[in-house]
C-alpha cells in the first residue's frame, strides 16, 4: 500500500490517479487532513502553503526527498499542473521509470492537442506544450497532434450546433469477456427478456425521435453488449423503428457493432444490407486459440475468419477488428501474430486497445491469479502494432485511455483514408450531443461553451423495462431546450 497525506482538499483525485499510474499494482491510499499508518513503506506527504506546494517522499518512515513550487494560490489550473509535475519527478527518480504521457491522466489527450490547435497554436507549439507542461513524451505528443488534425479534417462537416449523433445500447452477449465491465447479459440467461427490452427500447427511440424531429442527426452507433446476439428478425425489427422514427436525411455514417465472430450468420448480415449498413464490427481481441478460452470468448480464430470472410464476401465495404493488448499470458510474439493474422484479412480500421483491468470485471476479481501467466504490455509492443497497421495502409484517427491500462498506454484507432469512424470521434473528443438510448446508455448534451451535462439510464435490464418512462424523462428534462 501507498499513502499519500494531503492538507488540502480538491486534489485527491488528481494525486491518486498520477500515483497509480506509477504504481498500477499498487493500492494507493490519499487521504486529506489525517495522520500516516504504520502498514506501508511508501508514504508521501503533499503540503500547500500560501505561496508554494511541497511535496515529500517517506521510505519506511524515514524523510527521502523534499521538493517545492511556488504557486498562484489565485490559480487553481496553474497550481495542479504545478503539483502534478513535481510528484512526477519525484516519482521518476524514486521508480527510475517515465510515463509516455507524463502528468496525463485523463482519458482524452487529443481533445487537449485540439482545443490548442483551434486557439490558434500551430503543430509545433502544441507538441511543445504538451512536453512541456504535462512532461508526455515526445512521440506521445507528436500522435496527438497528429490524430488531433486528421479529427478536424474527418469532423469539418459536422454540424455541432443543429446536429446530434445516436447511440443504441443492445446489453446482450454470448458470454461475459473476463476483462469486461460494461452492461453486458449472457443471453442464455436473457434470452426471453430480449422482446420485452426491445419494447422498452423502442419507446425510448419514439421519444427521442419527436424530440429531436428538428434536428440533424449525423451519426448512429449501435452497440452494446454485442448487437448481433439478436435474431434476424428482432435486429429487423430494431433497424426498421430507427430509420423509421428517425429523420435520415443528414445522416453521414451508420454503424452496428457485431463484434463477436460466434453471433454473426449470413442471414444477420443480410439484415443490415437490405437496411443499407455496410459498416460493421468483427472483433476477435487476439488470433490466439488458449488466450480466447482464458478470456471467455466462446469462439475459435477460425470463426473470427470465417465471420470476416462471409462479411466481405457478402459486400460489406468497411469491416473494423478490435484487439486487446496486454491479455493473460500473451507477449511480443503472440501480439505480433495476432497482427500478422489481422493483415492477411486487411479489414478497413483496426482498434487497439491496452487492458484496463476494470474494477467490475473479473479479472479484477481473481487478478492474482491472471497476473502470475503475465500481463504484458510495452513500447515496443505498441510500436509494433503501429507498424503492422502502417503497412496495412491504416493511420491514426482517434485515441482514448482508461484507468489501469497496461503497461500506461493508450487505446488508438486506425482506418484507411475516408474511412474513419466519425462517431469514435464525437464520443471521444465530446465536441456533439449525443443521445444515448438503452440500459447502461448515458447521453452527454454538449453546449455551446463547451459545458457537458449527462443523463445516465439504469444498468440492469430489468429495472430498465420497469422504469423506461423515468429513463425518458430523465432525458427530456436535460434535452428540453436542445
Amino acid at each position: 500500500m501507498i499513502e499519500v497525506i494531503v492538507n488540502k482538499t480538491g486534489f485527491e483525485y488528481d494525486i491518486h490517479s498520477l500515483v497509480k499510474a506509477f504504481f498500477p499494482r499498487e493500492e494507493v491510499s490519499v487521504r486529506a487532513g489525517e495522520t500516516y499508518t504504520d502498514r506501508t513503506a511508501l508514504q508521501m506527504a503533499v503540503t500547500f502553503s500560501e505561496r508554494s506546494v511541497t511535496v515529500e517522499l517517506l521510505k519506511d518512515g524515514n524523510p527521502a526527498e523534499t521538493r517545492q513550487e511556488e504557486i498562484d494560490p489565485g490559480d487553481r489550473k496553474e497550481t495542479k499542473s504545478r503539483m502534478k509535475r513535481l510528484i512526477y519527478r519525484m516519482l521518476c527518480a524514486y521508480t527510475g521509470q517515465e510515463l509516455p504521457w507524463g502528468t496525463l491522466t485523463g482519458i482524452r489527450p487529443v481533445k487537449l492537442a485540439m482545443q490548442l490547435l483551434e486557439a490558434g497554436k500551430s503543430n509545433v507549439e502544441t507538441a511543445a506544450y504538451m512536453r512541456e507542461v504535462y512532461l508526455a513524451s515526445r512521440e506521445k505528443a507528436a500522435l496527438s497532434v497528429m490524430i488531433a488534425n486528421r479529427e478536424r479534417y474527418v469532423l469539418q462537416n459536422i454540424d455541432y450546433q443543429d446536429g446530434y449523433s445516436l447511440y443504441i445500447g443492445i446489453p446482450f452477449c454470448p458470454s461475459t469477456c473476463l476483462y469486461c465491465s460494461f452492461t453486458s447479459y449472457p443471453l442464455s440467461k436473457w434470452e426471453k427478456q430480449v422482446d420485452l427490452y426491445l419494447d422498452a427500447l423502442f419507446r425510448e427511440i419514439d421519444a427521442m425521435a419527436e424530440h429531436f424531429r428538428r434536428r440533424k442527426l449525423n451519426t448512429v452507433y449501435i452497440g452494446g453488449g454485442t448487437p448481433t446476439t439478436l435474431s434476424p428478425g428482432q435486429m429487423d425489427r430494431l433497424l426498421g423503428r430507427i430509420q423509421t422514427a428517425f429523420e435520415m436525411t443528414h445522416l453521414q455514417e451508420f454503424t452496428v457493432e457485431a463484434g463477436r465472430p460466434d453471433s454473426i450468420s449470413r442471414e444477420k448480415l443480410q439484415v443490415l444490407l437490405d437496411h443499407g449498413i455496410d459498416r460493421i464490427s468483427v472483433n476477435p481481441q487476439t488470433m490466439k486459440d488458449e488466450t480466447l478460452r482464458i478470456i471467455g470468448r466462446h469462439h475459435t480464430v477460425a470463426q473470427t475468419k470465417e465471420a470476416f470472410a462471409l462479411a466481405r464476401e457478402m459486400g460489406f465495404s468497411h469491416i473494423n477488428m478490435d484487439l486487446i493488448v496486454g491479455l493473460p499470458g500473451e507477449g511480443y510474439k503472440d501480439v505480433e501474430h495476432t497482427m500478422q493474422e489481422i493483415a492477411a484479412l486487411a479489414p478497413d480500421s483496426v482498434t487497439i486497445h491496452s487492458l484496463a483491468i476494470k474494477r467490475a470485471a473479473r479479472l479484477n476479481l481473481f487478478k492474482e491469479r491472471y497476473e502470475e501467466m503475465g500481463l504484458e504490455n510495452n513500447i515496443q509492443i505498441m510500436d509494433m502494432t503501429a507498424r503492422y497497421c502502417a503497412e496495412m495502409g491504416l493511420s491514426p484517427y482517434y485515441l482514448y485511455r482508461q484507468k489501469n491500462m497496461a503497461g500506461n498506454f493508450e487505446n488508438v484507432g486506425y482506418a484507411r483514408p475516408e474511412q474513419a469512424g466519425i462517431y469514435n470521434i464525437l464520443m471521444m473528443e465530446e465536441k456533439q450531443s449525443i443521445v444515448a438510448c438503452g440500459a447502461g446508455s448515458v447521453s452527454k448534451r454538449v453546449y455551446p461553451d463547451g459545458r457537458i451535462e449527462r443523463s445516465e439510464n439504469v444498468k440492469d435490464v430489468a429495472l430498465y423495462i420497469q422504469k423506461i418512462d423515468e429513463m425518458i424523462e430523465r432525458k427530456r428534462k436535460l434535452l428540453t431546450d436542445f
